[in-house]
């Protein structure tokens, strides 16, 4: 007989607010009451020392390797809460996370949640985990979410939805399917944690289930992917491995999606991939666990890490494509369709140029026509959706056998010299480089991304290198690998660059056109003329609106030092080098900006009556509204739901924008904050 420890954690709701003083109650299964604590200021007790079997009956599968407990928590203005099994391992260290819900006139004294027998790694079936046979769709890169919504059975279900932080969820499935130290060794606990990211990352990537119309990220059903546990107890040294890699993961050498790094039990259950209980033989004959993930998944792949954590954004553009537009979003939907042309020889040819132009319009059709859409030729939400499912079908993006996406800008330019005649990833990278400057710079020619170096691609190296001052000679070495690069980074994201008008100019040309232009390709600086410069003098000066540190000056169409200075003091406020030159980036950064003071609505009125704790309706939800759009500009202000709710979570919100705009922090909307907020 051995002893665990297990520590209380009490949160609000929303899972932002400790709850100091909750009242906690330890007992055994059959109602003994071994121990009362209390949370103290960050809403935590005291680890609790609990008999639990000696840890070497963790050495097999089964539910002898743990002793279950049950918990209740109480707090005056909260619903109680009972957690009937939590696990408690020997010489283990566990939390045991609670979120009570504020108590209202028709809530229940307490809720019971009764966590499963914990009786293999996978689950109680000891199902295969198998990766989806076709769909789904990519984002643009690779993102860490903040939150993962979970449904609570396989995809059809009636299950309800639960929406929990990204890291909670992955801490909480590596709780569900793997054994904690001491019982596993750590090796084989951080290959295993390596695997649920990469395929939590994965269904993020691939919008997998919100392509086919569900409202949920991923399922908690071993059979389409990985154990997630409401309420489940987790151990501490789980939390630390997550809380150092959560943003690391597996993914194939030269490619950008992370891997579907399929795992099952290895015992009840087989599948091409990882065994989980066979990594545990592995760490204990000396491998660490990187050399586990490349006994299962080979040499070709590698573990990175991203710093792009955002919400879970979808790769639709919020905007349809058609014809005369151009930009980013429409050489995405080129390469997808070219390569869905692969095993859809009927749809035409496209040239990645970036423009909708004809050719474009009869490659829709094709599409259209082909998945039963309406054959208009435009690239609304549902065709958008479309093309990438079938793209992540073709390419295999959900599974372990993925084709894969080349990665589309290292780290760092390569060292190689490539010229016509040489294949491979480098080549790709290139074309792919080329490609993206191509859309804002006319000069340089579209080519098809093959990752062979053929005549186009020697024309379009060609193009560039004259673009930017370099010798014209179609070789890529590292004078045009560093320039290539640089001008890369200067371009705006897809999001910045939202189709235009084609030759139809700026301005608001009707007929459901985009009415923001695309970049003209060409620079704008001091002494330039043109429309080009009278539309961003006209931008800047409604921007001068809302920020006064922008001059105004006069919509002439001629660039003068004034012009420069006005688009100086806006490159300040965007985090941008402030050169007074209007470059790509600058020109996306203008016309989003505008962009979104044009598109948003009048401020609402204040209602007219405090908003505090406990409020509810309407003006509530409006002003949870305006807090998240504040928590996306500022990171001291948290997110809330946007349910008309004012709880803990609103308060907490309320009082970080009060503290931001000098106001008396008390938690309480009048009018000062409403108007502070919604400004």
């Amino acid at each position: 007989m051995g002893y665990g420890y297990l520590k209380i954690e009490t949160r609000d709701y929303n899972g932002a607010l400790p709850l100091v003083g909750a009242k906690v109650i330890i007992s055994s299964p059959s109602g003994e009451v071994l121990g009362e604590l209390t949370t103290n200021n960050e809403g935590e007790t005291e680890y609790a020392m609990l008999y639990a079997p000696d840890k070497a009956e963790g050495e097999v599968p089964g539910d002898k390797a743990y002793a279950e407990y049950n918990i209740q928590v109480s707090k005056n203005g909260y619903v109680g809460q009972n957690i009937i099994g939590a696990k408690v391992f020997d010489q283990v260290y566990s939390t045991q996370p609670i979120s009570l819900k504020p108590k209202n006139s028709t809530s229940p004294a307490s809720e019971t949640l009764t966590l499963p027998k914990k009786t293999l790694p996978i689950g109680e079936e000891g199902e295969v985990q198998t990766g989806p046979k076709s769909g789904g769709r990519a984002l643009n890169n690779v993102i860490i979410p903040e939150t993962v919504t979970v449904h609570m059975g396989t995809p059809s279900s009636s299950a309800k939805n639960i929406t929990v932080p990204y890291r909670e969820y992955i801490k909480n499935v590596a709780s569900s399917e793997i054994y904690p130290p001491p019982v596993w060794p750590q090796a084989a606990v951080e290959a295993n944690i390596y695997a649920i990211i990469s395929i939590t990352l994965n269904r993020i990537y691939t919008e997998w289930y919100r392509s086919q119309g569900y409202n949920f990220d991923i399922t908690n059903s071993t059979a389409y992917d990985q154990y997630f546990v409401e309420g489940q107890t987790i151990p501490d040294t789980i939390s630390q491995i997550v809380d150092r890699i959560f943003n690391q993961y597996v993914r194939q050498i030269g490619f950008k999606e992370p891997l579907f790094t399929t795992y099952c039990d290895g015992k009840q259950a087989k599948c091409n991939g990882l065994s989980q209980w066979g990594t545990v033989d592995l760490a204990n004959s000396g491998l660490n666990a990187f050399q586990i993930l490349q006994y299962y998944y080979g040499n070709n792949f590698e573990v990175v890490s991203t710093n792009n954590i955002s919400d879970i954004l979808s790769s639709y553009p919020g905007y349809n494509l058609q014809n005369g537009y151009s930009g980013a979003p429409v050489l995405q939907m080129q390469n997808y369709l070219n390569r869905i042309r692969s095993n859809y020889p009927a749809i035409p040819q496209l040239s990645p140029d970036g423009i909708y132009g004809p050719t474009m319009i009869e490659a829709v059709k094709k599409f259209q026509e082909i998945f039963n859409l309406p054959q208009t030729g435009v690239v609304d939400q549902a065709t958008w959706n479309k093309i990438s499912y079938v793209y992540t079908a073709v390419t295999k993006l959900a599974e372990l056998g993925s084709e894969g996406e080349w990665i589309d800008q290292g780290a760092a330019p390569p060292t190689s010299v490539i010229q016509q005649g040489a294949k491979g990833q480098d080549v790709a990278q290139l074309q792919f480089l080329l490609n993206s400057i191509g859309g804002f710079y006319q000069t340089i020619p579209p080519v098809i991304r093959d990752s062979s170096f053929s005549t186009s691609t020697t024309n379009a190296v060609k193009a560039f290198q004259q673009e930017f001052g370099l010798t014209p000679d179609g070789i890529v070495g590292p004078a045009t690998w560093r320039k290539l690069y640089e001008i890369y980074q200067s371009l705006p994201t897809s999001g910045d660059n939202n189709g235009g008008g084609g030759n139809n100019g700026g301005g608001n040309n009707g007929g459901g056109q985009n009415p923001y232009p695309s970049y003209p390709g060409t620079v704008l600086k001091n002494g330039s003329k043109g429309s080009d410069v009278e539309l961003m003098q006209r931008y800047l000066n409604a921007l001068a609106d809302d920020y006064p540190s922008i001059p105004k000056v006069t919509a002439d169409g001629i660039f003068g030092p004034a012009t420069a200075a006005q688009v100086a003091a806006f490159q300040r406020l965007a985090g941008l080098s402030a050169d007074g030159i209007i470059g790509p980036a600058t020109w996306a950064a203008i016309i989003s900006a505008y962009r979104e003071q044009q598109d948003m609505p009048s401020a609402p009125a204040y209602p007219g009556y405090l908003l505090r704790l406990n409020s509810t309706g309407e003006s509530v939800r409006i002003l949870q509204t305006y807090l998240n759009r504040l928590a996306a500009q500022y990171s001291s202000i948290p997110r809330v739901s946007e349910d008309g709710v004012f709880g803990p979570g609103t308060q907490a919100a309320v009082i970080a924008a009060q503290n931001l705009f000098g106001l008396s922090a008390d938690g309480i909307v009048g009018p000062s904050t409403w108007n502070a907020i919604v400004r």
